[in-house]
């Protein structure tokens, strides 16, 4: 019968492709349903169970759980051969013939490893993402892998969060256009060898961890959370995401793994998802030290009631569901429905009907060099220029010598930043060894510090004579891997160690002073931004990361990147972000009295009376969608086709745009939006579309963006609703500045 099903499905995709994956979805039904109806209990509630790599003290063991069904799927099995193997033990050798599902974390990339994805999307480029995530798939899929647990796509306004890194940033409008990339880039055409099933995580508020501290409380007003967290994980349910994975924190007092709100009311109910929702490792367990759970047995029932069809790692469910159900305290419905949603993601995947070992899929993928080259590019388009006095960038390659200097030139591994399993440091092509290919011994190369936390001074001596000796300098700073990601989060976001010491000594021999950064956070750098003569952000850019910056240090390509997030100046900032609420009493930059600039005996019983800091002002280091390029961009005539907008109408919202420099590169032009009144207080202002286009220098072209009544949508704490109003509309090259102008929706 699969066999048959099998020729059906494929004719069926032929003639009306997978777009609609709510009716993909229903294809399978009928089969899953005969499969439940064959199933005993044990069978059910092993689908249920996501073992981890080390669950099993022998193969043996694992192979015998595998033929009494009572494991659904494997994370962190290595091994191609060890995948195929157990998986034609599941299907030949099991009573049913269920097959796994291989979970992996395969973030931003397998072997080829990308940028990490706040630098992903610095690239504003959802078709370099994609490819991205499409090879990183290709890739996995060649070792067995059939499931990754990617994308993340949480908001965050904190860069102490360590999984900042791992974020695409700020804004919900950003995110959800790489949710909808980064799903289809990763699962690409299901009835491919190399589909593997995506993960929409973590659902949903856990970017939002109170003082940036990994798996902290988050308390998100409903409104919040459907107008800004609710949306990128909508995206992905609509590109038709197979998996989501709930998340660790507590959701305004209930942990989201046991959260019927948003895991039955919304995404079930509202949002009509069928796929399976998977546990964050642990996460079931994790209610009792929140204190929602009293036991293991207890995590179970509420995980299960709220919505969880299968837990990873531990063993809440395979210990206690089948007691639970003799109780009654739930029934075997209930976990029909949940077993449902695990067997329909495997008819969707093709599991049982594609060969165990398939020869479509070759390791020979790995590494391959189109995806060396993919990885370049997107490297090179995720570098934000955040400075360039006097033209110091690029630097000629006729230079007679470049002091190469600082602690992550020559990092193999933590230019690959975090989150990387797979790939592998003798991979990596570092920034030392792409200039000494291109210098030879014009290069002078000094780390001055073994490592970004390294606080000893003793190679500060060949550091600066590499420097005296030179035309220019490259200093190298940042943050290791190891600093960014789960559970790395930091209270102080300075560069670490005793770099700002280097630099400034670096910074006395009056050679001009380029700073890369490599982190996995947007750090504070005011001080060493004021040192430099030029600035390059280049977050962990990855496998290429050493060609990549060669190609616009050298002035092959100019950076084109733009800032996701908005950088502050310190800590003490956080959070901010660019569509803040406006307050009752703002602040303009008139209103900003310095803390220096206070007289000593002031009797003034306060400063203006505004919202801001006496010490970091009200302007943020840099915008939301900043980033420099070798040239420069002229906006005008910024036109609305029409000043009055309906429920059935569209306004056309269009301005020029040219190259008034000497470099043809992108400019990545951004739309923003403001609702001036509304049922609830709206947000300053709103990125609503963006487009990145080539221009040649003295080129000019005219961008066009469409506004639509569902643009100006929100949920007000009752409904969602499109309110009556004057609107402002913005045309420019970042948060902070643009083209403006005003229509009003009726």
């Amino acid at each position: 019968m699969r066999s048959l099903f099998g020729l059906v499905f494929f004719l069926l995709i032929l003639g009306a492709g997978c777009s609609d994956s709510q009716d993909f979805t229903e294809r399978f039904e009928q089969d899953i349903y005969d499969l439940l109806d064959k199933m005993t209990l044990e069978e059910k509630i092993g689908q249920m169970f996501q073992a981890a790599d080390f669950y099993f003290t022998s193969d043996e063991e694992l192979k015998k759980a595998v033929r009494e069904g009572r494991v659904g799927s494997f994370l962190n099995i290595q091994g191609a051969e060890k995948v195929v193997e157990i998986q034609r033990i599941a299907k030949e050798e099991s009573r049913l013939g269920i097959p796994l599902l291989f979970g992996r974390d395969v973030i931003h990339g397998y072997r080829t490893i990308f940028p990490i994805p706040i630098g992903m999307a610095s690239s504003w480029d959802t078709a370099l993402v994609k490819q991205a995530m499409r090879i990183s798939a290709v890739e996995a899929a060649s070792m067995g892998i059939n499931w990754a647990f990617a994308p993340m796509i949480d908001i965050t306004w904190d860069p102490r969060w360590g999984r900042i890194a791992e974020s695409t940033g700020e804004s919900p409008f950003l995110t959800s256009q790489f949710a909808k990339v980064m799903v289809q880039g990763i699962q690409g055409d299901l009835t491919d060898a190399s589909a593997i099933a995506a993960c929409a995580k973590h659902f949903v508020g856990y970017g939002m961890a109170e003082a940036g501290r990994d798996y902290n409380t988050t308390y998100i007003p409903e409104p919040l959370l459907r107008n800004v967290h609710l949306k990128p994980f909508e995206a992905a349910k609509d590109a038709g995401v197979l998996t989501f994975m709930s998340a660790f924190n507590d959701l305004n007092g209930v942990p989201t793994s046991g959260n019927k709100f948003t895991l039955k009311t919304i995404l079930r109910d509202e949002w009509n998802y069928k796929g399976l929702v998977v546990s964050d490792w642990a996460s079931i367990e994790e209610m009792i030290s929140h204190g929602y759970a009293k036991d293991k047995k207890h995590a179970a029932e509420i995980a299960v009631n709220a919505g969880v069809d299968m837990e990873m790692a531990t063993t809440a469910y395979i210990e206690n569901l089948k007691n639970l159900v003799k109780e009654g305290k739930i029934s075997e419905k209930l976990i029909n429905e949940r077993v449902a949603n695990i067997l329909r993601v495997k008819f969707q995947l093709g599991l049982f009907d594609k060969p165990i070992e398939n020869s479509g899929l070759s390791s020979d993928t790995i590494l391959a060099q189109s995806h060396l080259k993919h990885a370049r590019d997107l490297a090179r388009n995720s570098m934000v220029l955040l400075k360039n006095e006097k033209h110091t960038l690029p630097v000629s390659k006729a230079i007679r010598s470049l002091a190469v200097i600082g602690p992550l030139a020559d990092a193999p591994h933590d230019q690959m930043g975090t989150w990387v399993f797979d790939g592998k440091e003798e991979d990596s092509q570092t920034p030392k060894a792409a200039f000494q290919e291109l210098l030879g011994n014009r290069m002078h190369y000094a780390p001055g510090l073994e490592y970004s936390r390294d606080k000893s001074k003793k190679g500060f001596g060949a550091a600066l004579t590499a420097a005296q000796s030179s035309d220019a300098i490259l200093f190298f700073a940042g943050e290791e891997a190891i600093l960014s990601g789960e559970a790395n989060s930091r209270g102080i976001i300075d560069l670490p160690g005793i770099q700002t010491e280097l630099i400034q000594e670096l910074k006395k021999t009056g050679k001009p002073l380029i700073i890369i950064v490599m982190a996995g956070r947007p750090l504070a750098i005011q001080q060493e931004l004021e040192m430099a003569d030029a600035v390059l952000y280049a977050w962990h850019p990855g496998t290429m990361a050493g060609p990549a910056l060669a190609d616009l240090i050298f002035g092959d390509c100019s950076p084109t990147g733009k800032l996701p997030v908005t950088f502050v100046k310190g800590s003490g900032q956080i959070p901010l972000y660019h569509y803040h609420k406006n307050t009752g009493r703002p602040a303009s930059k008139s209103d900003v009295i310095h803390i220096d600039d206070i007289p000593r005996n002031s009797k003034q019983l306060s400063l203006g009376f505004k919202s801001m800091h006496l010490d970091y002002g009200i302007e943020p280091l840099f915008p939301f969608g900043f980033g420099l390029s070798y040239t420069k961009f002229q906006y005008a005539n910024l036109t609305l086709s029409d000043k009055v907008l309906d429920l059935n109408s569209t306004i056309s919202v269009s301005a020029d745009v040219q190259n008034i420099g000497n470099f043809e590169t992108d400019e990545i032009i951004q739309l923003y939006i403001r609702d001036r009144v509304g049922s609830i207080t709206r947000p300053v202002k709103e990125l609503k579309g963006f487009e990145k286009i080539r221009l040649k220098p003295g080129e000019m072209k005219t961008v066009n963006f469409k506004i639509q009544a569902v643009d100006l949508k929100f949920f007000n704490g009752e409904k969602y609703v499109t309110e009556p109003g004057e609107f402002d509309v913005w045309i420019g090259p970042n948060a902070a500045e643009g083209l403006h102008a005003e229509f009003t929706f009726e």
